[in-house]
């Protein structure tokens, strides 16, 4: 059951990628993600807890602004203070995404492109610098937890990129909190995650006594060493990409037909040809 929780699940062991010694960029996009307060939730104690996770998702609902719910018998409240305060997340700042200057997201645009070319806020991922592309999916992943294709960028996280990227001030407190409200309303269906970071709220509750505790998909961590293959993958699939670029096979099958046409003799004619040379001679 876990497993649906940490599918798409990305948690940062900070530690690690700030040591990153062949990436100066991917370094810089992980220290401005410290500077703006969210190392205390994207970075938490990767650890689950399978049964009271279970009975979270089970139990919990919105009541009064608050999150309640069951963990083994014991009423659990998680208010939004409660949450900012456990993850020191900022508590002031933009609340509505959509306030970003617009000059930002305009040189935003070619500051994540990987030709420098302007890319569209509603695109393929693949026309990102690797250190926004990843940027990108802790944003899908981590963040707005959304259900679906990662692969393309949605106008929202392309707006949580350029505040991140600029310093702009926002209420991660209330976003965020608002993200895990959405997860336990029955009616909305939304995806579910934040796996850790409910853990820990969990077992910092004094009342629940949590059982036993199993460790976070290695792979879903991001290090030095998973952030090296995130980037040789990339990288990979780029090169594929650029050699099966659909120009280049185009003009390969239109040389193939003008040769045929040029070298083929043409069979029916000469066969009509010989019909009435035939007739001819009777």
């Amino acid at each position: 059951m876990t497993s649906s929780f940490t599918n798409n699940a990305l948690q940062i062991n900070f530690d690690s990628v700030l040591e990153i010694t062949y990436n100066v960029e991917m370094v810089s996009m992980f220290k401005t993600l410290e500077s703006i307060d969210l190392r205390g939730f994207l970075g938490c104690p990767s650890v689950l807890y399978e049964r009271e996770l279970e009975q979270f998702f089970d139990t919990a609902m919105v009541k009064y602004g608050d999150i309640t719910c069951e963990i083994s018998g014991k009423v659990v409240v998680i208010s939004e203070d409660r949450f900012a305060g456990v993850f020191g997340l900022p508590t002031e700042g933009l609340v509505n995404l959509s306030e970003v200057p617009k000059d930002l997201v305009y040189d935003a645009r070619s500051i994540f492109s990987q030709s420098s070319e302007p890319i569209s806020t509603y695109g393929k991922k693949r026309l990102m610098k690797y250190e926004y592309l990843l940027l990108k999916d802790i944003m899908a992943k981590s963040v707005t937890v959304k259900a679906g294709s990662f692969d393309a960028v949605t106008h929202e996280r392309f707006l949580m990129m350029t505040a991140i990227h600029f310093g702009i001030q926002v209420n991660w407190s209330k976003i965020l909190f608002g993200v895990l409200k959405e997860m336990v309303d029955k009616t909305l269906k939304k995806a579910k995650g934040f796996a850790a970071q409910i853990c820990v709220l969990l077992k910092g509750d004094p009342t629940v006594t949590m059982g036993e505790a199993i460790t976070f998909p290695p792979l879903k961590i991001l290090s030095a060493k998973t952030v090296n293959t995130y980037v040789a993958t990339n990288e990979t699939i780029d090169a594929r990409g650029r050699a099966d670029e659909p120009g280049v096979a185009k003009i390969a099958r239109s040389k193939k037909r003008t040769i045929a046409t040029c070298d083929e003799p043409d069979v029916t004619k000469k066969k009509r040809t010989s019909k009435r040379k035939a007739s001819s001679s009777k």
